[in-house]
């Protein structure tokens, strides 16, 4: 106690930080920073806190994992037009910009008539700054100087004079021409890459085609728009595709020989890339009456992907897989991902493995990890373990019942019995999968089924997961911890406001835990407003990365966590598994020292593709679910509010989960008040209420397979909500479903290919404000085309997105 209260004594404030990096004449990391001011243990991690929150405030500026003193630009600078963000600002950065951190965010002032034409992306401008705080700045153009290239993906649509391209970006709503001459064999519909010709232009942008990747309305085309305009790798180059090829067999050499033990695969039947299995038997140790040996054996992908090759940078840059309804972008390539590093049954594959041994109330005793050679005894699928366990099985698994599946299950229930002590944050989120033919169109959109043999594969990873991070703290190695902090005070004093105003009260501890959330889930089980709850606990929750430095895991209640189980699919695992072979001397392919001192970087830099693959997913589906909803243009449906924002509510439909937006101008006549802290818009004269949860009937205006735009409408019959026909208590507000999970699962494959039912709500958990928007006036308002229907969901792009991906707390 009396260390750590001297610590705290002698802890730096914020200013003596500054001070530091201020007067160092290079830039400094945060080791050097402890250092000088004698910074030790756990207090690192509030370092690592204090040196955020100055980056957040501008006062210092991050490179590749040092810290500077932001330097000001000048007040007249040549700026690049980067892009424009999800509010309609547009973005610029300085045309030069040597430094190793990131530039200064440089937002552009609206061009005012008579001024300068406005620029387009890649323009180069002159333009007066005017620092406001926090490394950002204000800019006002004082000539547009040129542009560079800019390259934009649409949809090809001639007519008898011209071509013109309609570009797939919401927030682009601007044709494009190019000359007919070019292509003249080109069919409407084609999906292309436009280059923008350089110039003034009057009237529509000229452009000239550079590249056509197929045709709309081809299936396989609907994924490649999200993937073009997300910008994930999809193409290996030469040099790793033949780095692939000329892969083979691992040798037994000094590895432990796995051959006889009966580890098996479970996965979706759809899948094609096995990277873990597992085993269990009841422990022979008298002294551990009623515990459990287990197994958790993953591929060994570290003896392919050697650190700073042709492989590990392509894979680096890709970060991860990602899944689409019709394929999937591995990140690596399928030589590896399906071959090699596959642990398809009966075949000899390397792998890393880890034993376990358990108590009979699910705590580890003891693990252990060795580097082997394992056979796979069977590819089984979730349904048939599922099925033989419910005593109907195939001729697959009755064979295995008894000696491999029952033990896995009893494995499996102590499991269960420690996650219930321990208070895992226990949000159970519907899913649903979208079904393709062989042609890959849609056929269904129908609920992702979920079995207690999806849970144990779960349960099985999170405990190998957690010997990993353990081992590694243990022998003193790098680790690329999987972190999930708390949620913020700000989400949690909106989330204390919307608890208290459907009666419900959430602990107000400075520290709050996963099983106060339950408390409040628990409560509202079987009650009207109970996935409503769920909904809003779930938008409160942080979002998960990956970092070297660990604050644990809140969702799961964990206090150290690394993903180590899916190496394939996850660059995270890769290094997880360099690591343990450079702790442990387990041979080739180990963790360099050069890549140890980079993980903070890497961890940011997978993060962010992490994200990246997350909104390509889900564009994709918002694509397929356009697609599929097409022809019942004019069809009604009933749905719930699935979001709600200051210039609509977003709807999901009851039978296929689909969601689209309701504009605040098509709603009954009146002025309307967003209240975010209750999810509500309100009008203000007559008092109509829509709220989250609330079920309406509406109409199918118009679905844009290109974009992802579902127009809807109030169905004239449903001018009134279950809140109008029903008087319902305080607190009874109905339900939603979220688009997400409590864990996204990441520690296993319930990631893969699928569509997850979601609402959007802009302000995640709530907040205290209150926008004022006006709603239609009969005959005195124009209907919102589908045109500008699709402009007003652009602008709001990144907040709707937000709502739909969620927390990830896995």
């Amino acid at each position: 106690m009396a260390n750590d209260t001297e610590d705290k004594k002698h802890f730096p404030t914020k200013e003596e930080i500054i001070e530091f990096i201020d007067m160092s004449p290079t830039p400094v990391g945060k080791r050097e920073i402890a250092r000088a001011f004698n910074i030790k243990g756990a207090a690192k991690i509030e370092l690592k806190k204090i040196l955020k929150e100055l980056k957040i405030g501008g006062d210092v500026v991050k490179g590749r994992r040092r810290f500077d003193k932001p330097d000001r630009l000048p007040p007249v600078e040549v700026l690049e037009i980067t892009g424009i963000d999800d509010d309609g600002e547009v973005l610029a950065k300085p045309n030069v910009w040597k430094h190793d951190y990131d530039p200064p965010l440089i937002v552009v002032k609206s061009i005012r008539r008579g001024g300068p034409s406005a620029p387009g992306i890649g323009d180069k401008i002159l333009a007066k700054l005017r620092y406001t705080g926090k490394h950002t700045y204000e800019a006002s153009i004082m000539r547009v100087l040129g542009s560079g290239p800019q390259r934009v993906l649409g949809l090809y649509r001639p007519n008898e004079r011209e071509g013109r391209v309609v570009p797939t970006d919401r927030k682009d709503s601007g044709e494009i021409a190019v000359p007919l001459d070019d292509h003249p064999d080109l069919e409407s519909g084609a999906l292309v890459l436009t280059e923008i010709l350089p110039g003034k232009h009057f009237g529509l942008r000229k452009g000239r085609i550079t590249e056509v990747l197929g045709n709309i309305n081809e299936p396989k085309s609907i994924s490649l728009v999200s993937i073009h305009a997300r910008g994930i790798p999809f193409e290996f180059p030469p040099e790793v595709e033949l780095q692939a090829r000329e892969s083979k067999a691992t040798p037994l050499g000094k590895r432990t020989d796995l051959r006889d033990i009966p580890l098996v695969t479970i996965d979706g039947a759809d899948a094609r890339d096995f990277d873990d299995a597992v085993w269990a038997e009841a422990d022979p140790d008298p002294a551990n009456e009623g515990g459990w040996h287990i197994m958790v054996a993953i591929a060994d992908v570290s003896w392919y992907v050697r650190p700073g090759d042709a492989l590990d940078r392509e894979a680096v840059k890709r970060g991860n897989s990602c899944y689409f309804p019709d394929r999937v972008v591995p990140m690596l390539p399928f030589e590896l991902s399906n071959g090699w590093c596959s642990l398809v049954p009966h075949e000899d594959r390397g792998c890393m493995a880890v034993e376990m041994w358990l108590d009979k109330h699910g705590h580890k005793l003891r693990h252990k990890f060795c580097r082997g050679m394992m056979r796979s005894a069977a590819r089984l699928t979730y349904d048939q373990v599922q099925r033989a366990m419910d005593g109907q099985p195939d001729e697959t698994t009755g064979p295995l019942v008894d000696t491999i599946i029952k033990p896995l299950y009893g494995a499996f229930n102590a499991f269960l019995e420690a996650r219930k002590k321990r208070g895992v944050l226990e949000l159970d989120v519907p899913e649903r999968k979208i079904e393709l033919n062989d042609q890959g169109q849609i056929i269904a959109i129908a609920p992702r089924a979920r079995f207690d043999s999806h849970k144990l594969i779960e349960e099985f990873m999170i405990a190998a997961n957690v010997c990993a991070a353990e081992e590694l703290e243990r022998i003193k190695q790098p680790c690329m911890y999987r972190i999930h902090d708390a949620p913020s005070e700000e989400k949690l004093e909106a989330l204390h406001e919307f608890l208290e105003g459907a009666g419900y009260k959430l602990n107000k501890a400075s520290v709050l835990k996963p099983r106060d959330f339950n408390r409040i889930l628990e409560l509202a089980k079987d009650t009207p407003e109970a996935e409503l709850i769920n909904t809003v606990v779930l938008r409160s929750q942080s979002q998960a990365m990956y970092s070297p430095d660990n604050i644990g895991h809140f969702g799961l209640a964990l206090k150290k966590y690394a993903h180590f189980t899916s190496p394939i699919r996850r660059y995270a695992d890769l290094l997880v598994h360099r690591a343990l072979i450079a702790g442990l001397k387990l041979g080739e392919g180990g963790l360099t020292p050069e890549e140890g001192e980079r993980f903070e970087q890497i961890g940011e830099d997978i993060s962010g593709t992490e994200r990246r693959a997350a909104m390509a997913e889900r564009d994709a589906v918002d694509r397929y679910v356009a697609a599929y909803m097409s022809d019942k243009v004019g069809a009604e449906f009933p749905g719930k509010i699935s979001g709600v924002t200051h210039f609509g509510l977003f709807i999901s439909l009851n039978e296929t989960g689909a969601d689209g937006l309701v504009p605040i101008s098509t709603l009954p006549d009146d002025y309307y008040i967003h209240d975010a802290a209750s999810h509500a818009l309100v009008g203000q004269n007559r008092g109509k209420k829509f709220q989250l949860g609330d079920t309406v009937v509406v109409r199918i205006a118009d679905a844009d397979a290109a974009t992802g735009s579902l127009a809807l409408r109030l169905a004239e019959h449903a001018d009134i909500t279950e809140r109008d026909l029903i008087e319902r208590p305080r607190g009874r507000r109905g339900s939603g479903k979220r688009r997400g999970s409590p864990g996204d699962r990441n520690h296993r494959h319930g990631s893969k290919p699928g569509f997850r039912s979601g609402p959007r709500d802009a302000h995640g958990a709530g907040g205290a404000s209150a926008t004022k928007s006006k709603g239609r006036k009969a005959g005195a308002k124009k209907k919102t085309t589908p045109k500008k229907q699709r402009k007003l969901v652009a602008s709001n792009r990144a907040a709707r997105n937000s709502a739909k991906q969620g927390p990830k707390s896995d």
